[in-house]
């Protein structure tokens, strides 16, 4: 069972994992990098690092692969060795949802595309592409005998599909939130639906004919839901942290198995029926026996809340996935844990290399600063005196002071070697989203973001020595989500986002000396990062739409698009010589370029 975007903390945690990734984009000599970083690379793009965040994980029905659905695709694991074995990619969404069919030979796709594909699981290629959803596929499930392929959405519908033709047999309403979770019953006569909205519930559906047959009342807010494999028990998980056990015959409520604390992510029966496992954004698994309705153990390990639990065919080992975007394995007698899939990486919020480049900087949703050592990779410090998360990290040109600029409209101004603070610097009234020195050092400007409205958007400037605010740049149509100065210190580019109109999701060019407005670069909306190339001959642009926009700053017009990401670029870092440009994205990777005339 999926957790969607919309649905995940507001805040995430900054992972030592992504820092490394972006310590490798710019040092890592590519006969280094492992293949499985090129495979399915989009145009353009040489090499790619992390694998994405993890929505959700499944077991072939042999045993042999382990399936991660994630935000750039899916991948696949031989469960021998728990190597790459390969990836598929295609949605223009992250995949929300997979289910293998019943033979394992083929594998469905939802997508936040709004799409369903349907995979060759054994040779990895495309069958084909249902629509028909008009949002985003939350959850997929073959039918027992592998003949009718079923699809949620966040559209509050039900999609059965001929599995074998790909044609829509019939669409199920009635649901007035979006679908959470489906499944079938063993025997395939019924469907099951759990909806996340106020007051929603359990659906059950004639599985055969589509018709509605009854609602479960009395657990609302159902995000997972399963038939134990003997089709006599019913599960349901709920926001309130609450596992349901319902009588299949009667559909009278048997039990109710208290302990988490919060959201019930995902339900798994073992393949004999007899454990149940749970699994919470309370950051526990627990295992229940599923005929005594009796709690047996508690697994920890995890950092953040679990998005998927699995058992593999033999009921052996338990698969978890979590918003920290590791992959646990568990051995389910022992209760110890085996062994860990890492490389799938979270969000990226800001970091920055020292002039020198022995530091690196990261600001963080832990509203904090951390500092590490570029050659041994260990951890410097910690900065702490923000009062929210941190967005944005920048140095001095001479290395001697670092900037912070934070959700708590403040920026703070540190001393680089020593990690004291040095002063704060007030005067925005929403959330400084970025910051960022002129080339002398004499100047410090700060962008402030604020999407509900769109006249307090504004870059303070100070005097980077004393602290004293020096002028404020008003006009923006949008929030300033990034600002860069030109090598050479002549111009000032923004990169804003606005809710009430075009015309203010663009780049906007300030003449930094007399620091006149000199107008926007138009066809790239929403963005998000802007960077200068060192040689100070191309601007780069991150947008929302996953894309980056490179432009010739001597006639400032448009020369080439990069795509490959499937969601926000929020970072994008020229290398030294201005021949790499490095692209980090709320998808959870880091894509590697090769810029050529």
């Amino acid at each position: 069972m999926p957790v969607y975007d919309a649905d995940r903390k507001v805040v995430f945690q900054m992972k030592i994992t992504m820092i490394l990734l972006m310590l490798l984009v710019l040092f890592l000599p590519n006969t280094l990098a492992q293949e499985y970083t090129q495979w399915n690379l989009p145009k353009g793009a040489i090499v790619r690092l992390g694998k994405g965040l993890v929505d959700e994980i499944q077991y072939s029905p042999d045993g042999t692969r382990l399936a991660v659905a994630g935000s750039i695709g899916i991948w696949f694991y031989d469960t021998t060795t728990y190597q790459e074995v390969t990836l598929l990619t295609g949605h223009t969404g992250g995949v929300t949802s997979i289910a293998f069919g019943p033979d394992g030979k083929t594998l469905a796709s939802g997508s936040m595309d709004g799409t369903v594909r349907l995979w060759d699981a054994k040779k990895g290629k495309l069958k084909r592409v249902l629509t028909g959803h008009s949002w985003r596929v939350t959850s997929v499930a073959f039918s027992p005998d592998g003949k009718t392929l079923a699809s949620g959405s966040m559209g509050s519908t039900v999609r059965l599909w001929d599995a074998k033709k790909g044609k829509l047999k019939r669409v199920l309403t009635g649901h007035i939130g979006r679908i959470e979770s489906i499944a079938f019953s063993p025997d395939g006569k019924l469907l099951a639906s759990g909806a996340g909205a106020d007051n929603e519930t359990v659906r059950l559906w004639d599985a055969v004919k589509g018709v509605h047959k009854q609602v479960l009342t009395g657990h609302t807010r159902v995000y997972s839901v399963a038939f134990s494999p003997d089709g006599k028990t019913f599960v349901s998980g709920s926001l309130d942290g609450t596992v349901e056990l319902w009588d299949t015959v009667t559909w009278k409520h048997k039990r109710t198995l208290p302990g988490h604390s919060w959201r019930v992510t995902s339900i798994a029966f073992s393949p004999d029926g007899r454990t149940l496992a749970t699994a919470s954004w309370d950051n526990t698994i627990r295992l229940w026996d599923a005929v005594k309705g009796m709690h047996k153990q508690m697994f920890t390990g995890h950092t953040e809340g679990f998005t998927s639990v699995t058992f593999s065919p033999d009921g052996r080992t338990l698969a978890t996935a979590s918003l920290d975007n590791a992959i646990l394995l568990w051995d389910v007698k022992k209760g110890k844990l085996k062994g860990t899939l890492t490389g799938h990486t979270n969000m990226i919020f800001s970091i920055v290399f020292s002039p020198d480049g022995s530091t690196l900087a990261s600001g963080s949703a832990d509203d904090t600063v951390r500092l590490w050592e570029v050659v041994t990779r260990t951890h410097k410090g910690t900065l702490t005196g923000h009062m929210h998360t941190v967005l944005s990290v920048a140095f001095s040109p001479d290395g001697s002071t670092l900037a912070s600029g934070s959700a708590d409209d403040t920026v703070q101004l540190w001393d680089a070697a020593t990690g004291e603070h040095k002063r704060t610097l007030t005067g925005h009234t929403h959330t400084v989203s970025s910051v960022a020195f002129s080339p002398d050092g004499t100047t410090l400007v700060g962008g402030s973001a604020d999407l509900s409205n769109d006249e307090d958007n504004t870059v303070w400037l100070w005097d980077a020595v004393t602290g004293e605010h020096k002028r404020t740049l008003t006009g923006f149509k949008g929030s300033v989500e990034s600002i860069a100065f030109s090598p050479d210190g002549t111009m000032l580019a923004s990169g804003s986002v606005s809710l009430s109109g075009d015309e203010g999701n663009t780049v906007w060019l300030w003449d930094a000396v007399e620091w006149k407005y000199r107008g926007a670069l138009a066809g790239h909306t929403h963005i998000y990062s802007v960077v200068f190339s060192p040689d100070g001959r191309l601007l780069a642009s991150g947008s929302v739409d996953g894309t980056v926009e490179l432009w010739d700053t001597i006639t400032w017009t448009h020369k080439r698009t990069l795509t490959g990401h499937t969601s926000l670029v929020d970072n994008i870092a020229f290398s030294p010589d201005s021949r790499t440009l490095a692209s980090g994205s709320s998808d959870g990777t880091v894509l590697l370029w090769k810029i050529t005339d």
